[in-house]
């Protein structure tokens, strides 16, 4: 029987150990640990970027003796979806997951995705700072820790038609990476299809889908320019990537080495925030050079873009539950919203 390299994975190949000591600096020696992490974004996204100065940076705290091997562009056989599941399972110890997309498993986990609830990165911070411990909790749940997030940055509405009016959108197929963002969609008066990011290309080539919703950085990740026209300035809804480690093999990882990981998390995350920044500008850019042209979205369309999603949060806190709302509420109080 064929096995393949996914099958090799759930085997339990996702952790190597090695006979190497430790570097000398360490506080305690342990033998030297080789960890994949699993993304589904590619090699010049900036999120694998990241978290790929991330690993060389663990590599260089450990003395060597923590191995971070990052697989991007899903090599490993696992979507997005998948990857909440996978840490908990162990199927492969490390993974750079979109919280909006394992709100199947723990719709709390879909609170940045509300539509228009968040504006600005700034706000993101506050909302997170109410939600992050919840996030843990979660984490625990399914067999993880968290050891740092970073946001992706402003949303646009890819598509191939310009209009002023939301009207001119009606009906059309747009990608959606999620449900609440599929919600919303359907909402606006288009029709939500909702495929993982590694299916949306192919989606476009074949007319399947004819809009996409995602950062300009997605946009350039998928070559956009050859499909379509223009890209709205949205900025519906927010998400991060959250990198974790499956708790299990955590254990195995020595106290010094624990907290040299969460020091370099700790230390480089301010930095991954402000990548998303630079990122989206970039992409923006390298998006009008493709030949897409940049909508600012007109008030009157924003206007009723927002009041056409305004129960979208409602609906989201039946789904989380009281925990939701609360940490809504102390986010809408802290910003001085009603």
């Amino acid at each position: 029987m064929k096995i393949t390299r996914r099958d090799a994975f759930r085997a339990g190949a996702g952790l190597a150990l090695a006979g190497s000591m430790a570097a000398p600096h360490v506080v305690r020696a342990q033998s030297k640990m080789k960890l994949d992490l699993s993304t589904v974004w590619p090699d010049g996204n900036f999120h694998t970027k990241n978290v790929k100065q991330f690993a060389e940076e663990v590599g260089k705290a450990t003395g060597g003796g923590v191995e971070i091997v990052v697989h991007s562009g899903g090599s490993l056989g696992y979507k997005g979806p998948e990857h909440l599941n996978a840490v908990r399972d162990g199927l492969v110890p490390m993974a750079d997951i979109l919280n909006i997309q394992a709100v199947g498993d723990a719709p709390l986990l879909g609170v940045e995705g509300v539509p228009f609830l968040v504006g600005n990165a700034d706000e993101l911070k506050v909302l997170q700072k109410y939600a992050r411990p919840e996030f843990d909790k979660i984490a625990t749940k399914f067999n993880q820790t968290i050891l740092y997030t970073v946001p992706w940055p402003t949303q646009y509405l890819h598509a191939k038609v310009k209009t002023d009016k939301l009207d001119g959108l009606k009906g059309q197929k747009i990608r959606v990476p999620d449900r609440q963002a599929g919600d919303m969609v359907n909402a606006l008066g288009m029709v939500a299809v909702q495929i993982p990011w590694g299916e949306t290309v192919p989606a476009l080539a074949s007319g399947a889908v004819v809009g996409v919703t995602t950062s300009s950085v997605s946009g350039v990740d998928g070559k956009f320019w050859e499909f379509l026209k223009v890209f709205y300035r949205t900025n519906h809804v927010w998400s991060s990537q959250i990198v974790t480690i499956n708790n299990d093999t955590w254990k195995k990882i020595s106290p010094a080495h624990q907290k040299a990981i969460q020091d370099t998390a700790a230390k480089l995350q301010p930095g991954f925030w402000k990548t998303a920044d630079e990122a989206d500008k970039a992409s923006s850019a390298r998006l009008v050079q493709g030949g897409m042209e940049l909508i600012e979205v007109p008030a009157p369309m924003m206007k009723e873009m927002r009041e056409k999603t305004v129960a979208l949060e409602k609906a989201f806190v039946d789904r989380a539950g009281p925990i939701a709302a609360d940490i809504i509420a102390k986010y809408k109080k802290e910003l001085g919203r009603a």
